[in-house]
């Protein structure tokens, strides 16, 4: 509502003899203002704030009148009457010297300011004023209050008496009144009798006149507070009668709100206690209190000492209190606290060191609220006289606060209801972000002044802009919009702003005339004739329709009220205007649809119709009355009348299901009646409804029916017209402000499936609800309140010096406003459901769950009402919390609210959430079942801790299961680690829950850190590593960690063998991508496990299932045969190695060699892929002597210590580059060698080296699998290194394995099982897939060799015993049935149906070993 602005301003005076200011009081159009010190009185102007006339008491004539105490302004501002101690008043008069002006403003040569506008000297410069003493009265008491009352001056004295002296005629018109006489009652209806004598020593301490009471609220010398009213137009004793309050008895002073009725006294307890009067019984009655609460201000807020002074602001929205103590608190019209200096940054230093507080002795309000002028009883009192004058005049103790506040405050009709609009005395603070950005995408900086940067809101993606989401959320700042300063000089101070329904366009109005701004084109538009513009007053307000702004005004030429209509797109002048003329003054003017809706100061409403005329190039808009309503008999003074809306809300839904296009019609007027809601249906009742056919401009309108009171407490009132069937509760509905009340909604209730509604149930349901912000608007399909609050920045430590202690920025911070939001639909949702309307809550909660923050709600809810009744002290007798819990049931994010509502509550509230919500191990169960893995390990941390460790343990391990199955890495490493906590006893330490997954998750190996890996051995190395069981030295990376420990624990082996198992399921179903993954996320021992499975589930049992099964696992395309093979040289396969392979793969200078295809060893160079260079310094090539079966060894320099992935994201690095021999399409063709161009290529040829870089593989893929080769070899599983040998087509990996079968001494059963694969792969080649054939004619002279070495090995070996590797494999737990070699050698080319048949039969013995094998382990399952 008002928000503190900056830092404030201290005054300085040019006067030397500078005595200290005691009181200070503005006049009634508060343009000047008066200064009392003890015998000086000096009148400033407002603005510029310039001292203009000083008047210094005699020294004989002040120590007779005393020191001056109080001031009174004339309601003309003509006079001045001052209070002194010894009980005088002194009359001062102000005559104007006429044309005569102390300052004038200064303007560069040649600038547009022109002299010769009307009335340019008032306005802009400080008038010259004079005061002369007119007449001295002396009422012989002391005064104790002072108060101006229409034509007359009540003064009330301390011997009791209440003396009414008239402005003009002062002697003859003086009345004394004693109070004693005066009859006091508790209210009007009860006997005149009961007065106040048996009080003889009461007199009044403090009072202020009411205008719309007629009347003045008292306090009384005792205490007591009450009211006095006079019972007729004659103002004496007789006819004067009072009634008070009886619950106050420390009242220590008063102030009156004219708009609201109200009446605040003080209180020495530090409260104000807030009375209005029962127009029925004329008694006192309570309304509100306005008190600090310990939970906001724990350490002051019973020690502030009595209320000093309470000041209304000039419009009545807001009340400024301040303390003994010091201090100044600001508070809405009905009790909701804006301000308070008493705590944060204004209590407190940086350093945070307790600040004495402000100490105020007097306060008062500048023009429209923008200004508060304080005089501070700190700073005063400790000025030295031995300062020099100009530290004196600094010292002077005038502080000038600085306020923006809402245009609600004195526009609460403004056409946009959705949208924050602040004005500053010459500025405007709009939080439209990103509205002109969604239509002008040039326009993305903010005003210049304040170089804010304009963001995206969080919820700014293209779907939700639909919703307004990214439009009125966005971020924090606001846009500010400098007001125009040529408008700014002649017309301060803004009264009136408004913005358009797009956000796009604001209209201002100052003194005279108005003008209006673009946020598209950053322009104003001003009048062009100053005439025109000085010579209209607006009055009522103004309003946006479409391209129009519509307003109210005065002519002050014609001195005609009329209603104006202007178009945005043409320039500011009359001309283009529609003026219609109207019978009596507007006070408030609103917009519905295409109706404008006035409230007159006769008490009438009147309706008019305005439609679009497009004339020409300037469209104009016209006017025609609609319809008048009376409200002078209920209305008791048209200055009570707050906001005057037309709205299309009604009670009898009924109507609106079945006819919906009648929903958006002006149905009811919405009147706020100094805080009432006051609510005018239009009367249904008679034949009128039949008319309805005729045309409606003719049509008679119906009649509005008697008013209703829907609410009391109301300070804002917000609705809309628009229409959404989706959201029909949510825009049917009416907000409303109620101050320290919270908010209010006014909700309707619809049948659900347009069945008939009860009839006992009403229509509408009103339901209050708090929020923590003060609402400025309402954004109604969103769900959410938008408002602003006072934030503060110190910066008292940039000034260290002993003399900067008193510089204003270290006594106060720097004030600053930020736009702020909350979610409001989990209180309408829990207020529904206290009331047993479920139903309704339901269809509320389903039309809002596409909100971004739907989730938030339901655990917003689910949070409170477990805190209030979990914490409650009493039992509760019907308790809130299953219901709630049944009802988000019904939403699927039910899982989700509930744990993490759970997560954010304390332990000790969970067993009352579960017992309402369900046990937890069900629901993680549930989660399971959903395939909601995050959600499930969120309530693992909660099973942990209400259950025993093996409850714990077996959830863990059917988490860790699935999730190994899902391939959530991250969970997977989290659950390792809880299930070592549950084993090691580290139970007090709960695993984190995952949030989000690491980006290698899904795919891409992480090689091993510091690992020395040598990629090619000879075969005697690789024949002695066959019985190693681990060859690797263990990671020690992160996600080695998990082997660091001792891993002879049991857990570790439970652990370990959920990991074999799945590591085996991989295997079995030829899942190789997946297993790289899962032994590269997990630090899984590949290596080592492959070596002991070596013969069981690292076998290959059908070679064909198995490479098809690769092809489309790595999306590696089949190989395909040229139509022009026919005739090709590569068709023999002679230069299929020299070509194919050195082409394909070599993006390196290297050079070519010859090469010839000879059966037994080839004599090519090793295959780059095993010989990836680190570095290019490594990039030499060993060639092999063609003559023996030895391979030079060749090891690479360990891996850099950067942990390589080969993910979506990733380049490939040449650091970590284990395949230099990358096709060349991922390569730069430039790079090939300049020795190859020697090389004349056929056209065959090079459709043939197009083919084949057509054939390959994605680059990732081909580096994984390079990868897997590299692990299957040192694992020893040649028939899978055969397989990848196929699919990467190089007969390099096929003569290598071949080399180490003929060489070491291996097992003649891994023979034949590669002898039957080959020869299935070649019938399958022949068949199938003739684009294989070529290259496995170059290897078949390797199978020939092979088959000769089998069919060797296989008489010796059927004697022979169990090869004893063999029983030591066999003895392991987890050994699978013995294969013997003869069901492997029946049918070398067994096709892929027997194998098939085979390895399911497998597969079903080995699950029965493994179930045995896990009795004596955890039994897992999910009921």
């Amino acid at each position: 509502m008002y928000f503190l602005s900056g830092w404030p301003k201290r005054l300085s005076c040019p006067l030397e003899a500078l005595e200290r200011p005691l009181h200070i009081q503005t006049d009634p159009q508060r343009a000047f203002f008066a200064v009392l010190s003890p015998s000086q009185l000096s009148i400033w102007y407002c603005r510029p704030s310039v001292l203009i006339v000083s008047y210094k008491e005699h020294s004989k004539s002040a120590s007779q009148f005393g020191p001056y105490k109080q001031a009174e302004w004339r309601p003309d501002s003509t006079m001045i009457a001052v209070s002194t101690a010894n009980g005088y008043i002194l009359f001062f008069e102000i005559p104007s010297a006429r044309d005569k002006y102390l300052y004038e403003p200064m303007y560069p040569k040649g600038s547009p300011h022109v002299k010769g506008t009307p009335h340019y000297k008032e306005e802009q410069c400080a008038p010259s004023l004079n005061l002369e003493m007119k007449k001295v009265l002396d009422l012989q008491a002391s005064i104790t209050s002072l108060q101006s009352m229409l034509e007359d001056l009540l003064v009330a004295t301390a011997d009791g008496f209440l003396h009414l002296i008239h402005w003009d005629g002062m002697t003859n018109g003086r009345k004394a009144i004693n109070l004693c006489t005066v009859p006091f009652s508790v209210d009007l209806q009860s006997s005149r009798a009961g007065s106040f004598l048996g009080f003889e020593d009461v007199h009044i301490r403090d009072m202020e006149y009411c205008a719309t009471l007629d009347g003045f609220a008292v306090v009384f010398n005792d205490g007591r507070v009450g009211f006095i009213t006079p019972m007729s137009s004659r103002f004496t004793a007789e006819q004067l009668h009072g009634v008070w309050a009886q619950d106050v008895t420390d009242g220590t002073c008063v102030a009156v709100n004219n708009k609201y009725r109200l009446m605040a006294f003080g209180c020495a307890n530090g409260s104000v206690q807030v009375y209005t009067i029962d127009v029925t019984t004329g008694a006192m009655q309570f309304s509100h209190k306005l008190e600090l609460t310990p939970k906001q201000y724990p350490d002051i807020w019973n020690k502030t000492g009595p209320v000093k002074l309470i000041r209304w602001s000039p419009d009545s929205c807001v009340v400024m209190v301040t303390w003994e103590c010091g201090g100044l608190s600001l508070w809405s019209v009905f009790g909701a606290q804006l301000i308070c200096t008493l705590g944060g940054d204004f209590a407190y230093r940086s350093d945070g060191t307790k600040k004495d507080p402000l100490k105020i002795s007097s306060m008062s309000w500048g023009s429209e609220g923008y200004h508060l002028w304080v005089i501070d009883g700190n700073c005063s009192q400790n000025t030295k006289p031995e300062r020099d004058v100009k530290h004196d005049g600094h010292q002077f103790g005038i502080l000038q606060f600085q306020f923006i506040k809402s245009a609600l405050t004195v526009n609460p009709c403004m056409s946009n209801q959705e949208q924050v609009l602040l004005q500053g005395e010459d500025r405007l603070y709009l939080n439209c972000g990103d509205a002109t950005q969604a239509q002008s995408p040039r326009n993305t900086s903010v005003h210049s002044e304040h170089k804010l940067t304009r963001e995206r809101g969080p919820f700014s993606d293209g779907s939700l802009d639909s919703q307004g989401l990214s439009t009125l959320l966005g971020h924090r700042h606001w846009h500010v919009v400098q007001i125009h300063s040529t408008y700014l000089e002649s017309n301060w101070p803004i009264r009136f702003s408004a913005i358009d329904k797009l956000g796009q366009n604001v209209a201002v109005v100052g003194k005279c005339g108005f003008a209006h701004y673009s946020l598209l084109t950053k322009k104003w538009k001003l009048f062009g004739n100053v005439t025109q513009e000085q010579n209209m007053m607006v009055t009522g307000g103004l309003a946006w329709w479409n391209d129009f702004i519509v307003l109210a005004c005065y002519n002050l030429n014609d001195h005609q009220e009329e209603l104006r209509i202007y178009l945005r797109t043409s320039n500011l002048d009359n001309a283009f205007a529609h003026i219609t003329k109207v019978q009596a003054d507007t006070l408030l003017l609103s917009v519905f649809r295409d109706i404008v809706i006035l409230f007159r100061a006769d008490c009438s409403i009147c309706l008019y119709s305005i439609e679009r005329r497009p004339e020409g190039l300037n469209p104009t808009a016209s006017i025609q009355i609609l319809q008048e309503v009376s409200m002078s008999r209920y209305i008791p003074h048209p200055f009570l009348v707050v906001s005057v809306t037309l709205t299309s809300v009604r009670t009898e839904t009924g109507i609106s299901l079945k006819m919906p296009q009648q929903a958006c019609e002006a149905e009811s007027i919405m009147l706020n009646l100094a805080g009432q809601l006051i609510m005018l249906q239009r009367d249904r009742s008679g034949p009128q409804i039949r008319e309805k056919d005729n045309n409606p401009n003719q049509r008679k309108h119906l009649p509005f029916c008697a008013p209703v009171v829907l609410a009391q407490s109301v300070e804002n009132v917000w609705t809309t017209c628009r229409v959404n069937k989706q959201k029909r509760h949510l825009l049917e509905a009416l907000w409303l402000s109620c101050g320290g009340a919270g908010m209010k909604v006014w909700l309707p209730l619809f049948p659900r499936d347009h069945r008939k509604p009860h009839s006992f149930l009403s229509r509408r349901i009103m339901l209050p609800f708090h929020i923590n912000i003060y609402p400025l608007a309402v954004l109604f399909e969103d769900a959410l309140v938008l408002g602003a609050v006072n934030d503060t920045v110190l910066y008292d430590c940039l000034y260290t010096q002993t003399s900067a202690r008193e510089h204003l920025e270290v006594l106060f911070p720097f004030s600053i406003v930020e736009r702020t939001s909350q979610i409001y639909l989990h209180h309408i949702l829990r207020q529904l459901l206290v009331r047993n309307l479920g139903e309704q809550a339901l269809l509320l909660a389903h039309s809002c769950a596409t909100l971004p923050y739907f989730p938030h709600v339901l655990e917003l809810m689910l949070h409170e009402v477990l805190e209030e009744e979990a914490t409650s002290r009493e039992p509760i007798p019907d308790p809130l919390l299953p219901t709630v819990a049944k009802f988000i049931t019904e939403f699927p994010l039910f899982l989700q609210t509930v744990v993490h509502c759970a997560r954010k509550t304390e332990y000790a509230l969970w067993n009352y959430l579960f017992a309402a919500v369900g046990n937890p191990k069900d629901l993680f169960e549930e989660c399971l079942m959903a395939q909601d893995l995050d959600t499930a390990a969120s309530y693992l941390i909660i099973l942990q801790n209400m259950e025993v460790p093996a409850v714990s343990r077996q959830h863990a391990t059917l988490l860790f299961n699935t999730a190994l199955e899902q391939g959530k890495w991250d969970l997977c490493r989290h659950m390792i680690r809880f299930l070592k906590a549950i084993g090691s006893g580290e139970t007090e330490t709960p695993p984190a829950t995952p949030t989000t997954q690491e980006p290698s998750s899904s795919s891409g190996f992480e090689f091993f850190r510091h690992r020395s890996i040598s990629l090619s051995q000879s075969a005697e190395n690789l024949h002695n590593k066959f019985n190693l069981t681990k060859t690797l030295s263990m990671p020690s990376g992160p996600s080695g960690k998990r082997w660091s420990k001792d891993s002879d624990c049991a857990e570790n082996m439970y652990i370990d063998m959920m990991l074999w198992r799945h590591a085996r399921r991989l295997l079995e179903e030829i899942k190789l991508k997946d297993l790289g993954c899962f032994a590269v996320q997990l630090g899984f021992e590949l290596i080592g496990w492959l070596c002991k499975e070596r013969a069981r589930a690292a076998r290959v049992e059908d070679f064909v299932i198995a490479l098809k099964k690769l092809h489309k696992d790595f999306l590696w395309p089949f190989p395909i045969i040229p139509a022009s093979s026919v005739n090709s040289p590569f068709k023999n396969g002679k230069y299929k190695t020299a070509m194919g392979e050195q082409l394909l793969k070599s993006q390196s200078a290297d050079t070519f060699l010859n090469m010839e295809m000879e059966t037994g060893v080839s004599n090519t160079p090793r295959s780059r892929s095993w010989l990836g260079a680190i570095n290019s310094s490594q990039r030499e090539i060993d060639t092999v002597s063609s003559h023996g079966p030895h391979m030079q060894d060749a090891f690479l320099s360990p891996l850099l210590s950067k942990v390589f992935l080969i993910g979506d994201e990733c380049s490939i690095g040449s650091a970590t580059d284990l395949t230099e021999t990358s096709s060349m399409v991922d390569g730069d063709w430039t790079m090939v060698d300049e020795n190859f161009s020697g090389i004349s290529l056929t056209q065959s040829e090079l459709e043939h080296i197009s083919l084949e870089l057509a054939s390959k593989g994605p680059h990732k893929s081909q580096v994984q699998l390079r990868y897997l080769l590299h692990i299957f070899t040192e694992a020893g599983c040649l028939d899978w290194c055969i397989i990848i040998g196929l699919i990467l087509r190089e007969s390099s990996v096929i003569n290598q394995v071949f080399s180490i079968m003929q060489s070491s001494d291996i097992d003649g059963e891994i023979c034949r099982n590669i002898k039957t694969g080959l020869h299935a792969v070649d019938k399958w080649a022949s068949t199938d897939c003739p684009g294989y054939k070529p290259f496995l004619n170059i290897i078949k002279p390797q199978i020939q060799k092979l088959s000769e070495i089998t069919e060797e090995q296989v008489q010796p070996e059927a004697f022979q015993p169990v090869n004893p590797s063999k029983v030591i494999e066999q003895a392991n737990p987890r050994a699978e049935e013995s294969r013997t070699s003869s069901s492997h050698c029946t049918n070398p080319q067994s096709d892929a149906g027997n194998s098939s048949v085979s390895r399911h039969e497998e597969d079903k013995s080995r699950t029965e070993d493994e179930d045995s094998f896990q009795e004596g382990s955890y039994d897992c399952t999910v009921s």
